[in-house]
């Protein structure tokens, strides 16, 4: 098997619950994270690049999609570039980093950008387990207003 290469490393902003990075969508900021690694290797053409593994644990709301798909198309790589979107919970951008890793070591790929994003702030609201399916009593929270921790691990 041959080596697989970390070539370049960008990541997206850390923000606070409801702060400054609020109003971005996560698909935007993979996006911005795509663009900065490109502009990190001018001479990287994006049709050399054979896919996109981005990890999203929330999966959700605005994640619900094919998070690295959008990603993709948003930061302007060629549209022959793919995009897939894994979910591993808080393991999900390290193991997106391994599949590109393995990608590469067996052949299957030579470029490959592989990481993880997503956004809390915009992530929906969660319900309370029922004891039943679609139990009358219903009542829907938000992490940070019934003071749990901020993460699904």
């Amino acid at each position: 098997m041959r080596d697989a290469l970390l070539c370049a490393g960008v990541r997206t902003p850390i923000g606070r619950y409801a702060g400054a990075l609020a109003t971005v969508r996560p698909d935007d900021l993979g996006a911005h994270a795509i663009r900065e690694l490109m502009a990190k290797v001018p001479t990287l053409p994006s049709e050399a690049i054979d896919d996109v593994i981005f990890g999203c644990a929330n999966q959700a709301g605005e994640d619900n999609r094919n998070i690295a798909r959008m990603a993709v198309l948003l930061a302007g790589l060629s549209e022959q570039v793919g995009g897939s979107t894994i979910n591993r919970l808080c393991g999900s951008g390290m193991d997106a980093v391994g599949m590109a890793a393995r990608a590469i070591r067996t052949g299957e790929a030579e470029v490959i950008i592989a990481g993880g994003v997503e956004s809390m702030t915009r992530a929906p609201w969660s319900c309370q387990k029922q004891v039943a399916p679609f139990h009358v009593t219903l009542k829907f929270t938000t992490p940070l207003l019934a003071g749990a921790l901020l993460t699904p691990c």
